[in-house]
Formats: structure tokens, sequence, C-alpha cells
């Protein structure tokens, strides 16, 4: 069986060359920054692109994204028996209840936590003393009648995974496997677990952008994959249309309707997505599937670029060969490359710092010690924190691949590896200012980091342009 998508110029799906290089234009000229991209026509990749260093072969991070592989896990248990869209919540975890069981609490359903109509008005805790999720999910109070009010919680699809592994035996990732990853051609994916080993279901999942391109066309083939049935018609067409309201916003992507762990968009379209500008777009009407991982600050910026620019694009015949367009969309497509900073590849304070060990006093970011290493290829950064030691390499003024730990506590407690893949670049933007960027190749992440070396002391600064909290730490001053 073939478990890969064929490839197919632009113009010969009815697609614009030109309209894919608008869109591209369009990220350029915004913040943050895209790690890849597969627009499919009518079952052919008609673009692909990755902005180096970030690469075809690396699983990425999805952040809620994983929400619809783990619904679609879902799905397959019910068609098999093993779950009912009606079972009870608390009937699956009865050494988890708290003391008194609510009557909104004991409504509650599998579909409920589907569509994300479980009645909090605040998002459960997503942890608890004991390490139980599904302990501080219960006991959190249901203040509305499940199925009335929408409310995005993520620890509610830790509870579908969770009731998935209950009911088959079969962690989502496992589960998943014979029915879904294998058909596909899809590596077992790498996925962060809670405390009792259970994939977190709302978060946390790793697939490569070729992998969320097949994940979208099976949803948009209504379930069939190569000829063969996978998913039941029936359930691609719960899942993804309009099961509760989150809005009444015309213009708004995040209130057009709600499915089963799958929003509705504008443009009868629909989508999984995750934090930081992971998406699955999928546009029925025209036959199309985009899947994009990035660092963005503003998701819904993308999504207007598919709306304004690509979509006019998508044509409903063939359109003429436009050999200039396309020469220009693949040239484009070749040359996608993160920006590092701009700058100078040399300093005459670098001989003065290298291997000068830095001492900071008790701060934010928990670090004590830094250490700048020049060479040859680069600099190598070694530097001590609450979390250990870690050693991070750049390129000057190139991309320089290596493995680090720093930051990846601060990501999350839960990753699934302990060193990430990396690719630093750094430049002298001036004479005592050496700026570097790092790309945590798993993960949207690209901190920014800022060494001042003009005077005696190291100023450093860590900076992003996207994060769950501040984009920028206050300097530390090392002596």
């Amino acid at each position: 069986m073939n478990k890969d998508l064929p490839r197919s110029l632009p113009e010969a799906q009815g697609v614009s060359s030109s309209a894919i290089l608008a869109f591209l234009d369009g990220i350029f000229d915004n913040p943050g920054e895209l790690h890849s991209l597969i627009v499919v026509r009518h079952g052919h990749v008609v673009a692909e692109g990755y902005w180096a260093p970030y690469s075809a072969d690396r699983q990425h991070l999805l952040y809620s994204l994983s929400k619809s592989f783990t619904s679609t896990a879902a799905g397959f248990a019910i068609e098999e028996g093993a779950l009912r869209l009606d079972d009870k919540v608390v009937s699956f975890f009865p050494d988890s209840l708290p003391a008194e069981v609510s009557p909104n609490l004991a409504a509650m359903t599998v579909r409920d936590l589907l569509v994300m109509g479980t009645g909090h008005t605040s998002e459960p805790s997503f942890w608890s003393a004991d390490g139980s999720i599904a302990r501080a999910f219960l006991a959190t109070p249901v203040e509305k009648a499940p199925g009335t009010h929408f409310l995005y919680n993520t620890p509610a699809t830790y509870m579908v995974s969770a009731i998935v592994k209950k009911a088959t035996g079969q962690d989502v990732v496992a589960y998943l496997q014979s029915r879904l990853f294998e058909p596909l051609g899809i590596a077992t994916p790498k996925t962060e677990r809670c405390p009792l080993g259970i994939p977190l279901g709302g978060t946390g999942m790793y697939v490569t952008t070729n992998d969320i391109a097949k994940f979208g066309q099976v949803y948009l083939q209504r379930g069939v994959w190569n000829g063969e049935r996978l998913l039941s018609e029936d359930w691609i067409e719960t899942a993804t249309t309009k099961q509760i309201s989150n809005g009444d916003d015309p213009e708004s992507d995040w209130a057009q309707g709600y499915g089963f762990q799958f929003w509705r968009c504008r443009h009868d379209a629909y989508r999984g997505d995750g934090a930081f500008g992971q998406y699955c777009v999928v546009l029925p009407e025209q036959d199309t599937v985009v899947a994009i991982t990035s660092g963005v600050p503003d998701m819904g910026h993308i999504l207007n670029l598919i709306w304004e620019r690509l979509l006019p694009g998508l044509q409903a015949s063939a359109l003429p060969e436009d050999p200039a367009a396309a020469a220009a969309l693949s040239d484009r497509l070749k040359a996608l490359s993160i920006r590092g900073p701009e700058g100078a590849a040399e300093s005459p304070v670098a001989t003065g710092v290298s291997g000068r060990t830095y001492h900071f006093p008790e701060n934010d970011q928990g670090i004590t010690t830094a250490r700048l290493d020049f060479d040859p290829d680069g600099v190598a950064l070694h530097l001590q924190d609450t979390w250990g030691e870690h050693t991070v390499a750049f390129g000057m003024g190139k991309w320089r691949s290596g493995t680090t730990t720093f930051l990846m506590k601060r990501i999350s407690p839960a990753l699934p590896f302990e060193t990430a893949a990396t690719a630093g670049q750094a430049a002298w933007t001036d004479a005592g200012t050496l700026t570097a960027k790092l790309c945590l190749l798993d993960t949207p992440f690209c901190p920014i980091l800022t060494f001042d070396v003009s005077g005696d002391t190291l100023i450093l600064t860590v900076a992003g342009s996207i994060g769950f909290g501040p984009s920028e730490r206050s300097p530390i001053v090392g002596r």
C-alpha cells in the first residue's frame, strides 16, 4: 500500500503558484515564523517547504492539535463497541471521585468531553497532589449543566485519553498504531504523559508535517485511505460539524462552532490546531488540506492569510501552465530559512570573554553561571541553572546543530525526551553584544539570547516572540 501522498505541479491541480507565493509573502512580513508548510489539493501535494533548520523528518510538538488525534482514538473505540458517547464519565473513575458527586458531574458524558461542554466555567487544574489529573478534574465544581456551555478545556481531552485506556486496555498512541498510524505510514509519535503514564491527550503529541497532511486527508476523504475505510463516514461527519456553539462573531475562526475536538472555520472549513501555530486545516469544498507547523504569536493571522491569499488561488479545474510562477515557487520553497541574527562574525572583545565564567545573583530564571567558549565553528554556551548544567552550540552567521537540556523543563515537565535537538546561530550585533538564536527543533520555540559583554559584566537577556509567560525576561547581570 502506498503510504505517502503523490506530488504534482500546483496548476495541474487547479492551484495558482502565484497564490502560494502571496501566502508566503504574508508570512515573511509578520511576527513569528513558519517552520513547515504542505498544501494538498485533490490528494496531491502541490507545495511543500521547510524553513531551515527545520526539516521534513522532524517530529514537531503539536500542542492542542493532539486533541484531534485523541478524538480519533475515541471514534475508533466507539465504532468497535468499547465505548459509547453517552457513557457517564464518573463510571470510569470510581476510585477518583470526590466525596460528594454533584448532579452535573454525574450527568457528564464522553460526548460532553469531546465537545468541550463539560459544564465547567473555569478550566480544571491539570495536576493534583498525587499526580492524578482525573482526580483533579473530577474535584472541580461543574457549575452548569453539561452540554450547555462551551469552555475550551485541555483536561477534558486528557479525560478522553484516560477513558480510551480504560475502555480498550491500550493508551491512545498504542490504540491508534494499527488503526491509523500504520496504514498512513506514520512513525509512532512521541507523546507527553502524566505521572501515571497516560498520554496527556489534549497536548504533547509529536508528528511530522507530512503526517499532519495525511491525517487531514483521511478526514477530507471521510475516513478512507487508499481505497480502504479506516473510520466511518458517520464519525467523520459528526466530529467535524458543529456540535456546540462557541460564539457568534461571523469574522472569527474561534466562533463558528466546535465538533469533536475540531474547530469549525469560516468558508465551511474545519481544523485541528495547536498553540503557536500548529494547523491541520481541511477545506472540503475545495478538496484541500493545509498542514503547518510554526512559532507565531497570532494564530488568527495565519488563517486570515489562507482565506485571503491561498483560497482565491484554488480553482475548480486545472489551470494553464505557468512556468515562471511555478519555478519561482519551487525556488522559494527550496530556500526557506528562519532568520538568524544579523551582524559580524567577529569582535575584538571575543578573546577576552572566551572561557570566562560569569556568576549571577539569585534571579527568577534560576541561572547561576554562564561561560562562552569561542571556537573556529562558532561559540558554545555553558550554563548552569536550577535544573542542572547545559551546553548550547551556535554557529557564527550560520546554523550549527547540537543538543541541549537547556529550557526543557520550562517547556513541560512531561517532555518525552531529556535532550532536545537544536540549531543555533549567532552574530555580533555590535562590538560588545553577541545575539544568538536557538531553535529547539522538536518545538515551536526559537528564543533569542543576548549577551552584553561591553563592560566587566555579562548582561544576559532571554526573549522570544512566543510563549505562555512573558515574552522577555528581565536582564540578569553576571560578574
